[in-house]
This record gives structure tokens, sequence and C-alpha cells, in this order.
């Protein structure tokens, strides 16, 4: 039997909790909806990953379909006996590695150089003509990819060609398409990413600078001394979390981009589990390697943050 003290504990548990949501309700309320649609378009859809283990049958529920042969691992043999899945797998760590060196920093240099600019007026000019193409679809970044880039009608070639030099192949050769690639990412990108950067800049106490100027440090000397090691946990976080997107990999950018002439490099895990699973209708197979792209990315995940925690960084958790 509870002691008294422990009943009036309890009872005034009781009324700060309900003092608490009576003033926090609000927010607890706008956190559902997020927490909602996690749990319905998320959680909800992890049942189906039994489909990589099973014979898919479009009559019969995930739980009654039999197991696949190899005590569930057909597919996943299957997958890696496949070299189209292989050329695919190598395709999209190739072309993430190349996304994450080449651009990742590029907005983290970008941020710093607007922070540094002195005019107002074209430092906000600036920002919105970099953002802008975060909003396009690559559907119409080919469209502009075409225009600039085609070998026989496009502005670069064209211009290239009147000087008496020879076009380049950057969309029907596959080394120059994977630099088109990785370019039109970049620029697509680079903008929208650096806000995270302005944002962390932004809350370096600016006495820091003035003290570094009274030493007498110039510009680089603040940035290497003050704004680099002040936005240094984001660096790290981010690219923590780039790191485990290395297997990952957005269907619509290699889709609007490739063409049958550089399908070697183009030809990616999702578009892979596009043509395979969604117009071959081997939806087990399919289900198989984006559940190896999972795993193998939750791999990669804990392995940075376990690198940078013994690096002296604080990482994620």
């Amino acid at each position: 039997m509870a002691s008294p003290k422990a009943k009036v504990q309890k009872a005034q548990n009781k009324a700060g909790f309900r003092v608490y949501m009576r003033k926090y309700w609000q927010l607890y309320l706008l956190l559902a909806l997020p927490m909602l649609y996690l749990l319905i378009f998320k959680y909800i859809p992890m049942i189906y990953i039994q489909i990589a283990f099973k014979k898919y049958s479009i009559v019969q529920s995930v739980w009654k379909m039999p197991l696949a042969a190899n005590h569930g691992f057909q597919y996943f043999i299957q997958a890696f006996s496949d070299r189209d899945f292989r050329n695919a797998l190598r395709n999209t760590i190739v072309l993430n590695l190349l996304d994450l060196i080449i651009g990742f920093p590029i907005p983290i240099i970008f941020a710093i150089i607007l922070n540094e600019l002195p005019f107002m007026k074209f430092k906000k000019f600036t920002q919105t003509v970099a953002y802008m193409p975060h909003f396009l679809s690559w559907v119409i970044i080919y469209g502009l990819a075409l225009q600039l880039f085609a070998p026989s009608t496009g502005l670069i070639n064209n211009l290239l060609t009147n000087m008496g030099l020879e076009a380049i192949p950057f969309l029907n050769e596959s080394h120059h398409w994977v630099g088109t690639y990785i370019f039109l990412g970049v620029w697509q990108s680079f903008g929208w990413n650096s806000i995270v950067y302005l944002a962390a800049i932004a809350g370096i106490n600016r006495e820091l600078y003035e003290a570094a100027a009274v030493d007498g440090a110039g510009r680089w000397a603040k940035i290497w001394h003050i704004t680099l090691p002040s936005i240094k946990p984001t660096i790290v976080i981010l690219l923590i979390m780039a790191i485990g997107n290395i297997l990952g990999s957005n269907f619509d950018r290699p889709y609007a981009l490739q063409n049958n002439l550089v399908m070697d490099w183009a030809n990616v895990l999702s578009t892979y589990i596009y043509r395979r699973g969604i117009k071959g209708l081997q939806f087990s197979l399919t289900t198989a390697v984006g559940f190896f792209q999972s795993v193998v990315g939750v791999f990669f995940l804990l392995g940075a943050n376990w690198l940078s925690q013994k690096l002296g960084e604080r990482g994620l958790w």
C-alpha cells in the first residue's frame, strides 16, 4: 500500500503534467502530424520488407507468401549474380563518392564567401540566384543541359567549333557524362545546402571576430581560426549523414540525365530497381536490393559516427 507521501507526490506529478500539457498542447499537436506521417508512410510499410525473403504473389497476404529458396536468400544471391546489378552498384558508389568529394565542400566555401561579402544587396541577390536551381525539376535541368551541352546544337559546343576546336561529347560519352552529371548536381544543390552553414555562421559570437581584429588577425586568419572551427560540428554531422547515404541515390536525377549511349555509367541502383521492379514486375528481387541498400547505409552511418567520436567530434549521438 502506497504511503501518504507517495500519494501526495503522485497527485503533484499529475497536476504538474496537466499544467504542462495545458501550456504546450499546441506544440504536441504540431508534432503529431509529422509523427503520423512517419508512422503511415515509413514504419507501416516496413512490414513488406518480408517480400525480399519470400516468393511474391499478388493474390496472397505478405504473411502467407512462401519462403524463397536458400532459406529466403534466393533473391539476394540472384541480385549479386546479376551483372547489371553489380554495374549499378559500382556506378552508385562511384557517383555518390564523387558527389561527396566534389559537392560537399562547395556549400561550405560558398557560405563563407557570402558571409564575407560587405554589400548586403549584392549578397541577397547572390543567395537568391544560388537557391533558384534547387526548385527546378531534373526534367527542366536536363532541357537546359541539352541547350548547353548537346553535341551538335549545344551552345558551348557551337562556340568551341566556331573557334576551330573539337566539340566535347558532354552527354553521349561515358566519362564526359559523369563530369556533366556531377557538375549539374553540384550546381542544383550547392546554394540550398549552404543555408545550414549560413545559419551556423550567423550563430558565431561577433565578439570573437572583434577580438581577433584587435590582435591583428586578417580575414583569412579569422576564417581559419574562428569561422571554420565554429561550424565544424555542423560540418561533421552533415558529413556523417552524407556518408550514410553513399549507397542511396535519387531516381529523378540519373533517370532524367541518362541515355542509351552512357548506360554503362548512368544505370544506378534506383533506376535498376525501377526497371526490374516496376517495369519488370520482379518485386521480390528489387525489395531485396532496396533492403541491401538500407542495411549497408546504416553500417556506413554507424561507422562514420563511430569514427567521428574517435577523432574527438560529437557525432550524431
